[in-house]
């Protein structure tokens, strides 16, 4: 299934690009460690590319097609190191947890902007067997401003206010 997100417009995607940007030249853009050396060169255009003028599908097709993840990654196991393969939906979990983390930030900034203090959690792709701690927040409004700190000072890591909620949660925010 694909998110629908429901402010995503040319202003919308503004602001989204001003926050990609703005982790670029901090230094937090989040890198996975499942990138190979292709994928962490070819990230941050591929991202800045799907901000402007695709989606997060689009992201998971050119992370696949140019072959960005590893085959592999290491796990620590009692006996050691071993070798496991990288999921399948790798690309895709990604595509679509960081394409929504900055589709969040991009909403929250715009209504800053414009002067609304609060945006509204939805579930913006439907999920086979929702967690029950997503359906809690579905409909519950949010601080713009806390959120986006929160997401700006949390890049790829669970964040204080638990928006969004893990990987493949469907959840997403839109104005009110």
């Amino acid at each position: 299934m694909v998110f629908q997100f429901e402010n995503l417009d040319s202003k919308t995607r503004q602001f989204m690009l001003q926050e990609v940007d703005l982790d670029i030249a901090n230094g937090n853009l989040y890198m996975s460690k499942r990138f190979n050396s292709v994928g962490s060169a070819a990230y941050p255009e591929l991202l800045r590319e799907a901000v402007r003028e695709q989606n997060e599908v689009w992201l998971t097709a050119q992370l696949q097609q140019r072959g960005c993840m590893k085959s592999q990654e290491e796990r620590q196991t009692k006996k050691g190191i071993s070798y496991v393969k990288v999921p399948v939906t790798a690309a895709e979990t990604l595509s679509d947890g960081e394409f929504n983390r900055f589709y969040i930030r991009g909403v929250c900034a715009r209504a800053v902007a414009e002067g609304k203090t609060e945006v509204e959690i939805y579930r913006a792709k439907a999920v086979s067997q929702p967690r029950a701690e997503s359906q809690m927040l579905v409909g519950q409004h949010k601080s713009a401003v806390g959120l986006l700190d929160d997401l700006r000072n949390s890049p790829g890591t669970d964040t204080v206010l638990g928006l969004p909620p893990g990987p493949n949660s469907g959840l997403s925010v839109r104005l009110i």
